[in-house]
């Protein structure tokens, strides 16, 4: 498993890092916004580097984008002892850490995320990989970062809307795992919140769902509670003008997702009511397109969790505790949509 650090001087603690490490060359990738407003609070610290800068968005989280990457490597004579540093959110570490992976079969990687959701999320477990013919996250591979350095700081540099779509990771984590930790949770006033302490506890669930199922053969499923209609919604609405955050879309899909938890799994109507509304104070609602739900059921079935022609769904029995390998059909899927467009705000 990774090597974690929680800090509260970003840069000093990045230097004592990469002394401790031996490499030959370091090379550093970000998007135009980090370089912007993140790598000036670690730039005078870094010893000499290359950095390789690619536009921000989801949309450039492509092949496209890594055999720009692998160009620069490779223009640089970057070697097998070569370290890269990827600042930025999950955009940077997947597809940074993809690359350095795949880079002469595999060169080392630092994650040094700066956004609410590769914090807790993104950049912890391993997981890498690029989109693909608009499906989320369609090639890619597991490995583990030589460390993640998490700094409070850089979430100041942040947009409400990004630090929202972190946030449904937060809530997520709770949901899947501690009734309490759930419970805890802002829906007024959310940004008002002590993050280095929400932080730590959202990487300890995931670290401890990760150490006991490294490579998602089972139980590491429950993270993606959520993720099936969330991410089909997130990719349908990514080559149009109405674009949604990552967050967002799962804000979505967790409420349709809760909804078949009580028609499989007996969630309480109670506790179905009480998800929809903390997620409805946070995120809003927006209408789903109802011509679009068989293209949005089409892109389930390319979610990762799927075997042969089944919908496997990662769904919750009550407020704290996860199911997986639940098989839904495409009414279901259907239902639960409509389910959520029939919401009122």
């Amino acid at each position: 498993m990774e090597t974690i650090i929680f800090s509260s001087r970003i840069a000093q603690d990045l230097t004592r890092f990469l002394d401790s490490k031996k490499y030959s060359k370091l090379g550093v990738i970000m998007d135009s916004n980090t370089v912007k407003h993140c790598y000036p609070l670690v730039s005078t610290h870094l010893p000499e580097h290359s950095s390789f800068i690619f536009e921000a968005g989801e949309v450039n989280k492509t092949l496209d984008t890594c055999v720009k990457i692998w160009d620069w490597m490779t223009e640089n004579s970057f070697d097998r002892k070569t370290l890269i540093l990827n600042i930025g959110g999950g955009v940077t570490g997947d597809m940074g850490g993809f690359c350095a992976s795949t880079y002469k079969r595999g060169i080392r990687f630092i994650n040094l995320p700066t956004t609410l959701l590769s914090q807790v999320d993104a950049s912890v477990g391993g997981k890498l990989g690029i989109d693909f013919k608009g499906f989320k996250n369609h090639i890619g591979v597991f490995n583990q970062p030589e460390g993640v350095l998490i700094g409070e700081e850089f979430l100041g540099t942040l947009p409400e809307p990004e630090l929202r779509s972190g946030y449904a990771e937060v809530i997520k984590h709770g949901l899947i795992r501690n009734v309490n930790y759930f419970n805890s949770l802002k829906t007024e006033n959310w940004q008002a919140q002590s993050w280095k302490d929400i932080i730590s506890v959202s990487v300890g669930i995931k670290r401890d769902v990760v150490d006991k199922d490294p490579k998602e053969d089972g139980l590491r499923k429950i993270l993606n509670f959520g993720h099936t209609i969330g991410h089909a919604v997130e990719s349908y609405y990514l080559d149009t003008p109405f674009h949604l955050l990552h967050g967002e879309a799962i804000a979505i899909g967790m409420i349709a997702e809760a909804y078949l938890s009580h028609k499989f799994l007996r969630l309480p109507k109670e506790e179905l009511g009480i998800i929809q509304e903390n997620l409805l104070a946070v995120f809003g609602k927006i209408q789903i397109d109802k011509k679009g739900f068989d293209t949005i059921i089409d892109l389930c079935f390319q979610d990762k969790k799927n075997e042969g022609n089944a919908l496997n769904f990662s769904l919750l029995k009550r407020i704290g505790e996860c199911d997986f390998n639940i098989v839904v059909g495409r009414e279901a899927v259907a239902e639960a949509l409509d389910y959520y467009n029939q919401l009122s705000n």
